[in-house]
Parts: C-alpha cells; structure tokens; sequence
C-alpha cells in the first residue's frame, strides 16, 4: 500500500490558519474524487418524470407493506397533510398484506402485487422500497428509470454489484435516492458535520459507533402470521434472484434477516443505522482503502425458540475500516450483549461526542489552551422516520439532496458490503474506488460476494 497521506499542526499555529488549510485540502480532495454526487439538477442527465413544485402535491407508492412498510404507511398518512402528500398504490407479494394496506389507506389507493405496475404509473412520484434486502435494487433501479425519487430501506442493497448498479442509475437519472438511515436526519450529525468541515477536530483519527441488543430467544424470531401460506405470497417472486432456492417456507418469509440468501444480519441490519451518521459527521464521507470484520454465531440463541432453524448470520460482529488519509471506523453490533461504545470523532486536536440531539466537543490536552470546548445541545433529534420521510419530500421540492443520499449511501454499502466479504471469506478486502475492484493485502482480486458465488447466496 502507499503511504499514508501525513497532516501536521505547529504548536504555535493559530486556529483561523488551520481552518483556512483544511478547506483548501478538502476542496482539492473533492475535485479528485469521481464519485461526488453533483448536487441534484447541476450536470445531470435529463430523465422522465414530473418537476415537482414547492407547492405541489407529491404522490406516493408503496413497495413493500410488511412490518417495516406498514410503519412507512402509518407514518406517510400520519404527516400527508403537513407534508402536502398523497398514497395512491401500495404492493407486496403478500395478498393479505397489501389488501390490509389498501384498506388501511383509504381513499383512491390501489393494490398490486407487483412493482412493475406501481412503478408503471405516470402519477406517482415517489417510491417507498421497503422489500426484503434482495428486492431492493430491482425496485430502486426500476422506480429511477421510470422518473421517480426513491426512500429505500436499509441496507441499500444485498450486495456491493448492486450498490454501483442504483448508483450508476441515480447518476443518469438525476432522481434523489434516501436510504432508510433515519439518524442522518438528525440535526447532531449535521452539526457534526458543519464542526468538521470547519478543521476543529484537526485530522481525523477513529471514529466509534455501536448498535447492541440481547435477545436470549433469538433476534428476528417473529412471530409466524396466520397469512403466511402458499396461497396468499406470491414465493417465486418473494425469493426472485437468490441463488439457494427452496420451497415455500414460512419460517423464511418470516424470518428472514436470520439467513444470508436475503440478509447479511447485523451488519445489513443494525450497524447502517450507525455508519450513515458517523460517516455523515465526518464532513467528507469517503470511500473505504480496507475493511476487515470478523463474526460469529457461537451463542446459538436459536435453541431457545421452537420451530426455528439455526441462523446463517452473526451474533456478534465487529468491523474496522481505513480511509484515506489514516482516518478509521470501528463498529460494533450483536444480539447477544446489551453494552455499546461510546459514540464519537475521535481527531488530533480534540474529540467530538454525539448524542440524540446534542454535540459536545473537547479539545486535546496540546491544543486545550489554543481551542475551546464547545457544547450544541436542543438540535433537530430526527431518530424517527417521519422526519426521514420529510427530508426526502422537501429535498425533492428544493432540488437538494436527502440526508441519507446516493453519495454517502454507497459509500456506506461498499463498507457494509466489504466487511460481509472479509467475514465469510475471511481476508482483509483492499478497495480501489477507481476501479471498483477488491483485493487482498498481496494483491490477489477478491470476487464480490453476488448471487451464486457462495453456497447461502
């Protein structure tokens, strides 16, 4: 590997200086990076769809109306008059589902139980994906093609192929992509963010982030609805792409987050909620230089919920990831242990805490007498997703991007997506953004995880 990029501060510089010096490295570093997102509107290609006024109603549809996506329906219909919306379609494989969504809705809402046709309507502006993981670039791709903005839940893709296949659409397209990260709407992180940009914390050092839970029965061991049979889901769609097909299997449909054919366990679904925002604060998301992760599912919680199957994914997972310039990312997540790190920025000059609505930051004992400590308590929590649903609606009215946009979201699935590939291949995976290949330390390509290329795939 080359050497890494060295950043020093003299003791007897001044603040105002330092600042000055980190925006001039900052803007020459933005220029040279090929995949900043221009800002929506600027050096795009033109694509379908309608141009959303700021007093226009936007008209949304509903992909995907289990648990998470009914949440999504409550919420939307909650908010449609402050947000100036409407529900016009919601779809799932799910008869039972997406009759019950329909139902709920009201109104002129129409039920389909495939995307194709809700993404077909020339009325609806906006698609909310909340699938199973291996559906949601299908329905992201299909929904930007067709002229619509997309929320797409987290994480957002399975794989990391995916994740450049919505990048490169949303590119051509010029149409916003949210990802389901709803803790980047949270004011702490921007201000993080603003504090960053500014060189306060100096040349970032570590970052650390958690998202633990305990569950002695087993996390994601739902309960099995009565609807969940073979006549009311459609399961040669629900399964679509994966590679280890079986039959109808209800404890699958139910439980699916367990099993890597359609989920790569916490670290699709928990440590996003953590690395969007983290990477967000730095001030200037980057793509990974490597990421290892090591996992296991040693504590077989399963055995204490009947009718189950032993989970692929891991109980207990963490990931270190390298950025350029030095900078690292440790995250930890499991389902076995309640107890997290303390969540912060950790820089040479000083540290940054983060809290539900609150920024604290320390300067280091060097730099104590050049620097203040500064504390912003009472910003924007935004830990909800109406106020996710928002950023995306006033973005796409403003021509602005959403907080959890394309840019730092595959930035994070490369990470996400890396760290699943170190895990279950066991090598520490080099990345080159440029060309988008993976290797070892000794230079041997690494093949992207994908479809077919592992047995649980």
């Amino acid at each position: 590997m080359s050497e890494k990029m060295k950043t020093t501060s003299e003791s007897g510089s001044t603040r105002r200086g330092f600042i000055k010096q980190t925006a001039a490295v900052a803007a020459v570093t933005a220029a040279a990076n090929p995949f900043v997102t221009p800002v929506y509107g600027q050096s795009q290609a033109p694509s379908t769809g309608r141009v959303i006024g700021a007093n226009d109603r936007i008209v949304v549809g509903f992909v995907g109306v289990g648990g998470q996506g009914m949440a999504h329906v409550r919420s939307v219909k909650r908010n449609a008059g402050a947000n100036n919306v409407e529900i016009a379609a919601a779809c799932d494989v799910s008869k039972t589902r997406t009759s019950e969504a329909v139902e709920y809705i009201g109104g002129e809402c129409k039920g389909y139980g495939d995307h194709r046709k809700v993404v077909d309507r020339k009325d609806i502006d906006v698609i909310i994906c909340s699938t199973v993981d291996h559906w949601h670039t299908d329905v992201t791709c299909d929904a930007l093609e067709s002229g619509k903005h997309v929320y797409c839940e987290k994480p957002m893709t399975r794989y990391l192929g995916e994740a450049f296949r919505i990048y490169d659409v949303a590119q051509k397209t010029g149409k916003l992509v949210q990802v389901g990260a709803q803790r980047t709407s949270s004011g702490a992180y921007h201000k993080a963010a603003a504090m960053n940009k500014e060189g306060l914390c100096g040349a970032l050092v570590l970052a650390t982030g958690s998202y633990m839970r305990n569950n002695p029965k087993g996390e994601w061991n739902y309960q099995i609805p009565g609807y969940a049979t073979a006549e009311d889901i459609d399961w040669g769609r629900w399964i679509g792409r994966v590679h280890k097909k079986v039959g109808f299997n209800a404890d699958h449909f139910s439980r699916w987050r367990k099993y890597y054919p359609y989920c790569a366990g916490v670290l699709g679904d928990l440590l996003p909620h953590r690395l969007h925002p983290l990477m967000l604060a730095t001030g200037n998301p980057q793509f990974p230089t490597r990421v290892v992760s090591l996992g296991n599912s040693a504590y077989r919680t399963d055995e204490n919920t009947p009718d189950t199957y032993p989970r692929d994914v891991d109980e207990n997972v963490q990931i270190l990831a390298e950025f350029p310039g030095g900078f690292n990312i440790f995250l930890t997540s499991g389902t076995v242990n309640e107890q997290g790190v303390v969540e912060m920025i950790r820089g040479h000059q000083g540290n940054m805490y983060l809290g539900n609505g609150k920024v604290e930051f320390k300067p280091e004992r060097p730099f104590a007498d050049e620097i203040d400590p500064e504390t912003h308590n009472g910003l924007e929590p935004g830990e909800d997703i109406s106020s996710h649903e928002k950023n995306l609606f006033d973005a796409i009215r403003s021509g602005n991007q959403p907080s959890a946009n394309i840019d730092l979201a595959i930035k994070v699935q490369t990470v996400v997506s890396l760290a699943e590939i170190s895990d279950r291949l066991n090598v520490m995976c080099l990345f080159d953004e440029k060309t988008r290949k993976i290797t070892t330390g000794n230079g041997i390509e690494v093949e992207a995880i994908t479809y077919g290329s592992v047995e649980l795939s």
